[in-house]
């Protein structure tokens, strides 16, 4: 059976958001079902779309960009965050959630937010979209994923102080998220036997206790643990021999310690295409991997390649759950 449309969030309206929806469905039309939720007064001038009242009318939309329409108080000022707007950007999020949640939609993508716009006008008290889309689907371990063309990867830790990684990494953390990886990769990537690539903390993977003893103590008994289950791990592995195209064949995701260990190869490899995708969740997520863009925002110079990527791996998703 073939999913429901992606449901695709304007985001913050001052930043890029209203500009990628419009150069995404360009490309992505009569490739990837999806539409737009947003106020339709905030895309270019010149955009062609048109309103639905439901996500099923997307298919009859020929070549307009589909849009269910939600009002904004007040215009569009690329580069200028409007406080007064904020609450119209979280009810989108939760608009396209509960849309997902039900089936309607086959999974959602979200351009980008700008949470001190949301925090001043709309008393926003999350960290960022992730978190927010893990309390509207009552979650409470959910993991981050880069995934790009040619490498996907899953921080342990993520946005802490490179001091404070080793007392954040415990057995528990690093189980869990392998745990969540492992089983998104098999129902929503549709890899049946996933193989999971897992680097040390230390250079050289701590080479033998002599740089440090994280991977004798935490990582190894983690991984045999998981092995006696059945799942397909190799490490720890030292992080500077694992990303090359060679190594890179051997396993379909990399579990690493840290956000820049993690982060730094995806974005070296193909840094216009990177998507985050935000496993662990009932409904399937991803984003463009950049933020609002504030600078460029208004001028048609934004680059839509990791929004048109984010929208395909959704639609890929969502094929490869049915």
């Amino acid at each position: 059976m073939t999913p429901a449309p992606i449901a695709l969030t304007i985001g913050e309206p001052a930043g890029i958001g209203p500009e990628l929806a419009g150069m995404a469905w360009d490309v992505l039309r009569g490739e990837v079902p999806f539409f737009l939720i947003g106020d339709p007064d905030h895309l270019p001038e010149g955009t062609d779309w048109v309103e639905i009242a439901a996500p099923d009318e997307v298919a009859a939309c020929g070549p307009a960009l589909p849009v269910l329409p939600h009002r904004f108080d007040g215009p569009r000022i690329p580069g200028v965050a409007q406080p007064a707007q904020a609450r119209g950007v979280v009810a989108v999020i939760e608009r396209a959630v509960a849309l997902a949640a039900s089936g309607k939609a086959g999974g959602i993508c979200t351009l980008p937010i700008h949470k001190q716009a949301l925090q001043d006008g709309a008393g926003f008290g999350f960290p960022g979209h992730t978190e927010f889309l893990a309390h509207l689907c009552d979650r409470t371990d959910v993991v981050m994923m880069l995934a790009g063309p040619q490498l996907r990867v899953v921080p342990v830790t993520i946005h802490i102080p490179l001091s404070g990684v080793p007392r954040s990494l415990t057995r528990d953390l690093l189980e869990t998220r392998i745990r969540i990886t492992h089983d998104a990769l098999v129902t929503q990537f549709g890899i049946p036997k996933p193989r999971l690539a897992v680097a040390g903390l230390n250079p050289h993977a701590g080479e033998g206790g002599k740089m440090g003893t994280e991977e004798q103590t935490l990582i190894a008994p983690v991984l045999a643990a998981l092995r006696k289950e059945g799942l397909s791990l190799e490490g720890p592995m030292s992080a500077d021999t694992m990303f090359h195209a060679a190594a890179r064949q051997r396993y379909d995701a990399a579990i690493c310690m840290y956000h820049d260990q993690a982060l730094i190869p995806i974005k070296t490899l193909d840094f216009d295409r990177g998507v985050n995708v935000t496993l662990g969740l009932p409904i399937i997520r991803t984003s463009p991997d950049h933020g609002t863009a504030f600078d460029i925002a208004g001028t048609g110079t934004a680059n839509p390649s990791s929004t048109i990527e984010a929208l395909r791996m959704a639609w890929q998703m969502a094929c490869a759950r049915t």
